[in-house]
């Protein structure tokens, strides 16, 4: 794995923090789910699991065959220096799954979702089976460099609140029982695209930030969180097609609204295929000129007009 697209970033913008360019499938062939990358369907999964049989494959993960991964964050953190914090990622038990069962990517979830019912057995073992790979695979991170952790439970926001809470929270909550013992000191960043209805159920899972798409009101979801967790977010990807002033604004209304403290100014998403690097550099450039009192100066003077 090649540091670049990590380090390229780094040099032209010098954000707070750089994520090592992976994938959720990353860690699969090293448990026992190999894949194949096809130019029009993307990543396929020759043999999906959905049985007793097909959990037989499975086996603890081998993070000598990662070693890659450990390799890249070693070297992306000493490129860094010690300005510029180093992030990790993995992808959550339940959208994990979504991949080794359904076989490829899909946009309706029919075969893992009836599974759900049909076989919860099979379900359950492989979750519990990702659960202590995807934890296993977070301490290796951390133990080759990684700052901070971020679980992108991508696909969770598929699912309704009720069969998140069942089918979801409890192993990312494992995973994050499992990674605070091993690794006390390293904050753990949980994102779900469209976790609107679930925010709170999120917080239960005991992560240090919760990541809001840009779906979510800001000053909502410090609202519906409370004070004593931090967020991440949430700036439209697709403002940054915007005209420069355009987003200067938006940028300004979501600091504004997440508040002095415990927050992390970042898009909603990941940045759109096409996004205009001087609308990129633009970004950083206005993150690095707000200043908490004159925000909330013109803030107040606002809500006084308004009757």
């Amino acid at each position: 794995m090649d540091d670049a697209p990590g380090r390229k970033p780094w040099e032209a913008f010098r954000p707070d923090a750089v994520i090592i360019f992976s994938d959720i499938l990353t860690p699969l062939p090293a448990f026992g789910v190999p894949f194949d990358i096809e130019e029009v369907r993307g990543p396929v999964i020759q043999s999906p699991i959905y049985s007793e049989e097909g959990l037989k494959s499975l086996h603890p993960i081998d993070l000598e065959k990662l070693h890659f991964v450990g390799e890249s964050l070693r070297i992306l953190r000493r490129e860094v220096g010690g300005n510029t914090a180093v992030l990790g990622f993995v992808g959550a038990p339940w959208t994990t799954a979504t991949y080794i069962v359904e076989g490829c990517t899909t946009r309706t979830y029919t075969t893992i979702k009836t599974m759900c019912h049909t076989a919860p057995h099979v379900l359950r073992a492989l979750l519990s089976h990702l659960t202590q790979a995807i934890s296993d695979y977070i301490v290796f991170q951390v133990e080759s460099g990684a700052h901070c952790i971020q679980i992108f439970d991508s696909w969770g926001g598929q699912l309704p609140p009720d069969m998140w809470e069942c089918w979801s929270r409890p192993y990312i909550q494992e995973i994050v029982s499992i990674v605070k013992n091993k690794c006390p000191q390293t904050p753990l960043v949980l994102y779900i695209n469209g976790n609107g209805g679930i925010l709170e159920r999120m917080k239960a899972t005991g992560v240090d930030v919760i990541g809001l798409d840009w779906t979510v009101d800001m000053e909502d979801g410090r609202k519906r969180l409370g004070k004593e967790i931090s967020v991440q977010g949430n700036v439209d990807p697709a403002c940054l097609f915007s005209p420069l002033p355009a987003l200067t604004e938006e940028i300004q209304r979501v600091v504004k609204c997440a508040g002095r403290r415990g927050h992390i100014l970042n898009l909603g998403h990941g940045v759109l295929v096409g996004t205009p690097e001087e609308a990129v550099a633009h970004f950083f450039e206005v993150a690095r000129s707000l200043k908490y009192d004159t925000l909330y100066q013109d803030r107040a003077v606002d809500s006084k007009l308004v009757v």
